[in-house]
């Protein structure tokens, strides 16, 4: 069997990019946190919000130098799989990659060292300036980043010629038609994503009584910015929708299975896409909704699928589910915002152990839910790698085999597979550990014996977590 060289290169591309995705979004949104502990603390010298604010700063810490470890190889890979890319996109992209470096990176390393290992030995103002640089770093990157991504999708300021891109006006580039949607709305997703982990971890903390104190705080404060932020997201969400309607209708047909021109789409809830016979089997759904949400008109005309030729379609099942994936979670969460400002008002938000579990489990909803929007974006612009202008065949090396593609997809999955699994590791150890004192430390890593104490709660992921050995 003969190796599809583009194919595997697309799915080791996914498989990096996709890993990686994971913690620079959670990154972003817990360095504003730790920024606003750290000013808490600077403001109010209570020290509920100093635990917090080097608790979730040892979390950082290992999550950030994951992000850097499982980063470096996207660069490495635009050379090597995709080197008529880069030759022909190289007066656009290399110049924004390297701005993200010399004004994010550099103020993230700069700053970063300060935070970590600047606690009690500078002056507390600054070592609260230090967290705030770095919260900045973190967005200036995202903002580079994701012009250069949105670019790919919404292509302006820049010409084609001999098969390489000229960039005609700088400000049309990096702010592309699509640019504000993606930024706001990935934005938010990283502060979702912050604000869960940071509930869950406070909830198990909660349910085995650990610092009732100071995660009553953070319970506290991740609720209301969660009552906030996941209704919010389904507005950006839905105003990004009707940007990309406009500029990559195709991608949004997919996203709703709609497979020719016609108005009164109904939002299909199941169905199962058939690509080759160009059509749903087994559709559920609800009449005319669709036309609704992205005309605000019942009888709405949306485009179909078939508008363009079958080797032009994006693979429409996978962009459908995943759609309906990122949706459905996005909904858990607006339920799971709700439900505590009920408990809220009951009084019983901290003791109430079937919803402390529900934010344990719900953990790891928006890294799902991210990604899940990460394959409907990239799957969804399918086959194009510069839509409109540049197709992905054409982004390939000339001279790569499939055998070397696979051997590089082998070898990416199981280095990333000891990355992972040393990150977890640690991270365990950390959330183990907790807030508690060094010599409490100890008994909780299992050097120190004492007698077991009943837990309040039942049996939670963490529990799983090998213990950790000085």
């Amino acid at each position: 069997m003969e190796l599809d060289p583009l194919l595997l290169s697309r799915l080791q591309f996914a498989f990096v990019v996709s890993f990686h995705a994971i913690f620079p979004v959670f990154t972003i949104g817990l360095a504003s946190y730790i920024a606003l502990l750290n000013g808490l603390f600077y403001k109010t010298e209570n020290p509920a919000w100093d635990r917090l604010a080097l608790f979730w700063t040892k979390v950082f810490a290992v999550v950030f130098g994951m992000g850097v470890v499982s980063g470096i190889v996207m660069s490495f890979q635009f050379g090597t799989n995709w080197s008529n890319f880069s030759y022909a996109s190289a007066n656009f992209l290399g110049p924004i990659l390297s701005y993200e470096v010399v004004t994010a990176f550099f103020l993230e390393a700069a700053f970063l060292g300060v935070l970590l290992f600047g606690r009690g030995k500078v002056p507390q103002g600054v070592h609260l300036f230090a967290a705030i640089m770095v919260a900045i770093g973190t967005f200036i990157s995202s903002f580079w980043i994701l012009s250069a991504n949105s670019w790919m999708h919404t292509p302006a300021g820049v010409e084609l010629i001999d098969g390489r891109f000229h960039v005609t006006s700088w400000i049309a580039a990096i702010f592309n038609p699509s640019f504000w949607y993606r930024f706001v709305h990935m934005g938010m997703a990283s502060f979702l994503t912050g604000g869960f982990v940071v509930a869950g971890v406070s909830a198990w903390f909660l349910l085995r009584g650990r610092d009732v104190d100071a995660n009553r705080k953070a319970l506290s404060m991740c609720l209301w910015l969660l009552l906030v932020l996941a209704p919010a997201q389904a507005v950006v969400g839905d105003f990004h929708g009707l940007n990309t309607l406009e500029y990559q209708p195709t991608k949004v047909a997919a996203m709703e299975g709609n497979w020719e021109t016609r108005g009164n789409v109904p939002l299909l809830l199941f169905a199962l896409p058939d690509q080759e016979a160009q059509t749903n089997r087994f559709e559920l759904g609800i009449p005319s909704l669709a036309s609704v949400i992205l005309k605000h008109d019942p009888a709405g005309v949306i485009p179909g699928i078939s508008e363009v030729a079958p080797e032009e379609q994006p693979p429409v099942a996978i962009v459908f589910w995943a759609f309906r994936i990122m949706v459905g979670i996005g909904f858990l969460m607006i339920g799971v915002a709700i439900a505590g400002v009920i408990l809220r008002k009951r009084g019983t938000l901290y003791t109430n152990p079937l919803f402390l579990k529900s934010l344990v489990g719900m953990i790891a909803m928006p890294f799902v839910a991210v990604l899940a929007g990460w394959v409907v974006t990239e799957a969804g612009r399918a086959p194009w790698l510069v839509y409109g202008m540049m197709t992905h065949a054409e982004g390939l090396t000339p001279s790569l085999t499939g055998g070397m593609a696979l051997f590089t997809l082998i070898g990416y999955v199981a280095v990333y597979a000891v990355v992972f699994w040393a990150g977890i590791y640690y991270l365990t150890r950390v959330v183990r550990n907790g807030m508690l004192p060094e010599d409490e430390q100890k008994e909780v890593q299992g050097e120190v014996e004492r007698p077991k104490r009943p837990l309040s709660a039942s049996h939670t992921p963490f529990d799983d977590a090998e213990p950790a050995r000085s």
